[in-house]
């Protein structure tokens, strides 16, 4: 009551002094808020359009600048006018607690806020990106917000994952520089098949499929390098394993790839007598004891 009885004891040329300072820094206030838009609207729809999300979702954080903007202007203004600074700083130390006591609340959502921001910025992944989040989740991503990530899995389920989650994790990203991927499939045969005529025909079903592409260097070309490479990769328990390295667009047609040819290159072993082994197990019946 005193400190407010003090603001009325003030001359008139101390008034108008203080009531000049206050209009200079509201203005200064709203000259640096009006920069700092203009700044982050210009990123937030480049951001936009490289993510592929509407840039609305961020409209809170022009909002939130403005709060900072002219809270951090009140507090400069009750601090210079003397009348004033007794009551703002009761004031600010009574929001400080109510504050503190928010932010403890609100720890993990401002976290996912803090990673959608840092996801925005680094862009790990874009709208429409097929990613593998810590080989955990696999899928689409289908929205990107301030808080979650929406990714659409290969059953047609949609996973809402926290961005804090997220940006802990180890991200696969298949598009984030180029769409074609190496698929990497597995055949055993027997140890009497011809080794040969395996990687002939699993090269030969793998190029015959319209979801093949022939990666090839010009240099590989000239060299005579196969479009599709197999490797001898070991002698196992029973069976010689091969691995066949077949290229394709992007991953959802490298899966349909896989499938197919799988089907065809066991019609051709079939067919030519190449044997896929299968463990075989040898049961010993005890007779029992006397």
């Amino acid at each position: 009551m005193e400190d407010l009885l003090e603001l009325f004891k003030l001359t008139q040329s101390q008034a108008v002094n203080y009531f000049i300072f206050a209009l200079v820094v509201l203005f200064v206030a709203f000259i640096i808020l009006k920069v700092l838009r203009a700044i982050l609207n210009r990123y937030i729809k480049k951001s936009s359009h490289d993510l592929q999300v509407d840039p609305t979702q961020y409209k809170f954080l022009n909002n939130a600048l403005g709060f900072i903007i002219y809270l951090a202007a009140l507090a400069a203004i009750f601090m210079v006018i003397p009348p004033l600074k007794t009551i703002g700083v009761t004031l600010f130390a009574s929001a400080g607690i109510f504050a503190a006591i928010i932010g403890f609340a609100s720890q993990a959502a401002f976290s996912n806020i803090v990673s959608g921001i840092f996801v925005v910025i680094f862009k790990p992944f874009r709208v429409g990106d097929i990613v593998k989040i810590s080989n955990l989740y696999s899928g689409i991503v289908e929205d990107i917000t301030l808080r979650h990530t929406v990714i659409r899995d290969f059953e047609n389920k949609r996973l809402i994952i926290p961005n804090a989650v997220i940006s802990s994790e180890t991200i696969h990203n298949y598009n984030i520089i180029d769409d074609k991927v190496r698929n990497h499939i597995f055949y055993g045969i027997s140890y009497d098949s011809n080794v040969d005529l395996a990687m002939k025909i699993i090269r030969e079903e793998a190029m015959a499929h319209k979801y093949f592409i022939d990666n090839r260097s010009q240099e590989e070309l000239e060299d005579g390098e196969p479009a599709v490479v197999i490797r001898l990769l070991e002698f196992g328990e029973s069976s010689i394993n091969l691995r066949a390295q077949v290229w394709s667009k992007d991953p959802i047609l490298g899966f349909e790839l896989k499938c197919d040819i799988n089907k065809s290159i066991k019609e051709r072993f079939d067919k030519e007598g190449i044997e896929i082994p299968f463990p075989h197990r040898t049961i010993v019946y005890k007779e029992k004891k006397a």
